[in-house]
Order: C-alpha cells, then sequence, then structure tokens
C-alpha cells in the first residue's frame, strides 16, 4: 500500500485516537499525532491522559508532539463563557483553540494537512467541528463517528486497556458530569 500524505492528528484522547488512528492508517495516512488539550484540568487529570496518549503512541508506533499545558491561556480564551452550557459557546472556543494551535504545529513541521480526534465522540457536533476546521488552512473534514466509529473505540480502549475519562476535560464540563 503506498502512503497517502502525511496528516497531523489533533488527539483529544487516547480511546478516542484509538479507532481513529485505525482508520486513517486503513486509508493509508502517514500519521503523527499532536495532544494540545489545555482546557483539561485538574493538571493531575491532564496528566493521566497525556500518559495515555503516549501510551497508544507507543504501542501503535506512533510519533506523538506534545504540546505544552497551558491552562490560564485557555480559560483566557474563553473568558466570559464560563456559564455557557455543555455543546453551546464554550465548546465552539475551545474547539477553535485547540485546531488553530494544531493547524499551527502542522505548518511549523511542514505537514499539509490536518484532522482532529474529537469528531469520533457522539458527544461532539461534527458539523461544528468542520465549520471551525475549515476556516484554518490544511483541515481535512473527516467525521470518524459514521461507520461506527464511537463503537469501535471503545472496543479499541478495552483492548489497549486505556483508561477512559467521565468528562470532557475542562472544570465546567466536569461540574456537570457529577
Amino acid at each position: 500500500m503506498k502512503l497517502k500524505d502525511r496528516i497531523l492528528l489533533h488527539v483529544c484522547c487516547a480511546p478516542c485516537s484509538t479507532a481513529v488512528i485505525e482508520r486513517l492508517q486503513e486509508q493509508g495516512y502517514d500519521i503523527k499525532l499532536f495532544f494540545s488539550n489545555s482546557n483539561i484540568h485538574p493538571a493531575e487529570e491532564f496528566n493521566k491522559r497525556i500518559d495515555e496518549a503516549r501510551k497508544i503512541a507507543l504501542m501503535l508506533n506512533l510519533d506523538l508532539i506534545e504540546d505544552a499545558y497551558d491552562h490560564d491561556a485557555w480559560l483566557a480564551h474563553i473568558s466570559g463563557l464560563e456559564d455557557e452550557p455543555e455543546r453551546g459557546k464554550r465548546c465552539l472556543k475551545c474547539f477553535a483553540y485547540s485546531l488553530g494551535k494544531t493547524c499551527i504545529m502542522a505548518q511549523k513541521i511542514g505537514i499539509p494537512g490536518f484532522t482532529t480526534t474529537l469528531t469520533v465522540s457522539r458527544h461532539k457536533s461534527s458539523r461544528d467541528i468542520f465549520s471551525i476546521g475549515n476556516t484554518l488552512p490544511g483541515f481535512l473534514a473527516m467525521d470518524f463517528k459514521k461507520h461506527d466509529g464511537y463503537t469501535r473505540s471503545i472496543v479499541l480502549t478495552k483492548q489497549f486497556e486505556l483508561y477512559r475519562q467521565g468528562y470532557c476535560g475542562c472544570e465546567f464540563s466536569k461540574r456537570r458530569a457529577i
């Protein structure tokens, strides 16, 4: 199989990345992972999630780029939207933050295209993610929910014995999950 273009994959978490990586590999992409999730709170939760991203990268022999954790910068980015409901304006700003960082990293390392694992989640609107991503050069709109992507991620998460978190990541989504 001839490899397609290189692609930078924004990894929101290791469980969501499993089915996405599998699908991209089946399509022949040369994948590099990018963990950029300054929305995650508290720092201990961030550390759990980045450790799992490292684990999946090692298991699948993929390179992982780790963005610096800067929760204060993320809070400043979503300032004024703290009381928004889940799937509201705060989430859209959060997606824009992560996709923007991914776009910058793709350009920095010379990878022509990027996408995100966010679209595998049944809790996220692919249409919303696409509307944000399509404003960024190199974004590839891929809906990983299709063809049972979310269900496959659950199967693979169990197979790889990955930690699966109970909330999206930020303190605001955690409050609603409790």
